[in-house]
């Protein structure tokens, strides 16, 4: 890829789907994927808020991609992944950005995301964008 700007832009449904699940699929360990990833999860997700899924493009090709929720009361932060071609040149600082600014426009005062202990790379990425570590207990259920 070449060393032209990139460039941020919301999510298009269905268009970007297969270009950004394989961006995830192929971003290491720290994006997992799961039930509610397919298709169908993800037109749902973006019925709901589409101006919280945001994509970093370049010369056409996506680059990176963020996904965020908002419940009315508190943001989240799904899946954030850079090619790793263009790591390390400030998409995921940009993506990030963005998506805390529209977070702040729909009237979200807190936000929050998930990192597995063992992705110490994402931990130090986040903490440098100013994030702090919670110490508490997560839990999670399948409801099917």
């Amino acid at each position: 890829m070449s060393e032209a700007p990139f460039s941020i832009r919301t999510f298009k449904f269905p268009g970007d789907y297969e270009k950004v699940i394989d961006l995830w699929q192929n971003a290491g360990k720290g994006v997992h994927l799961g039930k509610s990833d397919t298709y169908q999860e993800i037109a749902k997700k973006f019925l709901r808020d589409p101006d919280l899924f945001l994509v970093a493009e370049k010369d056409g090709c996506i680059i990176g991609a963020v996904m965020g929720g908002f419940d009315g009361r508190r943001g989240l932060v799904y899946h954030l992944a850079v090619h790793p071609s263009e790591r390390r040149r400030g998409v995921a600082s940009a993506l990030m950005r963005e998506l805390e600014s529209r977070f702040k426009l729909i009237g979200c005062l807190r936000a929050y995301l998930l990192v597995t202990p063992d992705n110490i790379t994402a931990q130090q990425f986040y903490e440098e964008q100013g994030w702090r570590r919670m110490e508490i207990l997560t839990y999670g259920k399948d409801l099917e």
